[in-house]
């Protein structure tokens, strides 16, 4: 048992230092009305792992922390990635072709109000939900499928426990 609480622990910590440094690399199109954050291609890894939730929620707190993201942001944006990994983990971790899905809703509706009451941006809350939603389709559905692919042939090696 104690070894598996230091893979997953160890997965979690993992994760969450690729997210926050794909967000810190990629910080001039990470943040903003229109955004692509390359690190949530990331959130295709609770198909393979669970310790991926917690550290997706923990590389983009501190991801937005070191971002400068203003409070509200830190917390509502990493609670999209929370709710986007939890459930991509919970309902589709056996259709990887539909785990971009959860990242994506939970960002297209969150992030826009986000913009709008704790960064004071003008344009119609339904607009940047057409301009995140397309970001999160390029970062999640393209890219996080793309990495899927990359992966899957090693995921027994990569990841534990493993999940089918």
């Amino acid at each position: 048992m104690k070894k598996t609480n230091t893979a997953f622990l160890s997965q979690a910590a993992m994760i969450a230092a690729v997210y926050v440094v794909l967000t810190y690399v990629f910080a001039p199109f990470s943040f903003g009305e229109i955004q692509v954050r390359i690190a949530e291609a990331l959130t295709i890894l609770p198909v393979f792992t669970p310790a991926a939730v917690p550290g997706l929620f923990i590389g983009c707190l501190i991801g937005n922390i070191l971002g400068g993201a203003v409070l509200p942001d830190i917390i509502f944006g990493s609670i999209a990635t929370l709710l986007g990994a939890f459930f991509t983990y919970q309902l589709f971790r056996n259709r990887p072709v539909l785990a971009p899905l959860p990242p994506i809703i939970a960002n297209t509706l969150i992030v826009p109000f986000v913009l709008r009451f704790a960064y004071g941006v003008a344009l119609p809350i339904p607009f940047m939900m057409l301009t995140v939603g397309i970001g999160e389709v390029l970062s999640c559905g393209v890219l996080g499928l793309a990495l899927y692919y990359a992966l899957r042939k090693y995921k027994n090696i990569v990841f534990l426990p493993v999940r089918n």
